[in-house]
């Protein structure tokens, strides 16, 4: 229910279950209640109700108001005035992080490697990298790996951050204000999932962070890293990608194609079968 999720997204924020619970029966009432009728409407113990009002009032979530009948009733501060104000004080906590957490950062001393599991988390992680991103992101993604992190990549563009990304499948017009998009066209990506037995997805945030995840059915796994060496190689792996793609786009024809289908060595390069090279040649 809409009720059950936005108690749960404000207890997220930093209230209480009853304080939750006592707000969004003012709102969904849209009159003043007593707080008689407000436990009654929201579940909340009406020997703790009215302290429960009292934190709303002092949060600037509700108001106190006099009824008809001369007893203290509350009025919702409307959910959108709220919603406002919630988006502000966060965005100036966060202005103000940024202002003092990385003076107190130390350099780093070693690097990581962090293994994932879950679509939930390796995809957060991916939005992690592209968040973390000041002067250029290089993404090799599947439409379906690509959709979670439209967000912020508009939030990059927004920073001014240079977006490139090729795409194992369509890629939609509405993409094209945030970046450079690239189809990948050589190999075909149903023939590149069917190689790799999954779908391989990159994100490389400057020279300082990335993620590499795969997804196969319902299964996403991937490992996220700000080892210089690692960071550099997967991010010299995408840009060489996106160079090969325009190289065939711009010089391509009908012996490109044929060299890029039918030469035994690139199709040892391209395979995972352990084939080795002189096998390949024959």
């Amino acid at each position: 229910m809409a009720a059950e999720r936005a108690i749960d997204l404000l207890k997220d924020i930093g209230m209480s279950g009853y304080e939750a619970k006592a707000y969004v029966a003012l709102v969904q009432a849209g009159r003043p209640l007593n707080g008689y009728e407000i436990a009654k409407a929201s579940g909340v113990p009406r020997s703790t109700v009215y302290e429960t009002l009292g934190k709303l009032v002092a949060r600037g979530a509700a108001f106190e108001v006099n009824a008809r009948t001369n007893a203290t009733a509350y009025l919702a501060l409307p959910a959108e005035t709220l919603i406002g104000r919630l988006r502000h004080d966060l965005e100036s906590t966060i202005d103000d992080l940024s202002d003092v957490l990385p003076s107190l950062s130390a350099p780093p001393t070693a690097h990581v490697v962090q293994h994932l599991q879950g679509t939930r988390d390796v995809l957060a992680r991916a939005v992690d990298v592209v968040d973390s991103a000041r002067e250029a992101v290089f993404v090799s993604v599947w439409p379906e790996e690509l959709e979670p992190m439209r967000s912020a990549l508009r939030r990059a563009r927004q920073r001014r951050v240079e977006v490139s990304c090729i795409v194992f499948g369509e890629i939609d017009p509405e993409l094209a204000p945030l970046g450079r998009f690239y189809p990948h066209r050589f190999s075909n990506p149903e023939v590149v999932e069917q190689r790799l037995g999954c779908r391989v997805f990159t994100v490389v945030a400057d020279r300082h962070a990335v993620l590499v995840g795969a997804a196969e059915g319902g299964a996403t796994w991937g490992v996220w890293s700000d080892d210089p060496a690692v960071v550099l190689l997967a991010g010299e792996y995408v840009r060489h990608d996106i160079a090969l793609q325009l190289i065939v786009e711009r010089i391509g024809g009908s012996e490109l194609e044929s060299f890029w289908d039918n030469d035994p060595i690139l199709e040892y390069l391209r395979s995972t079968t352990g084939l080795r090279p002189m096998d390949a040649a024959g």
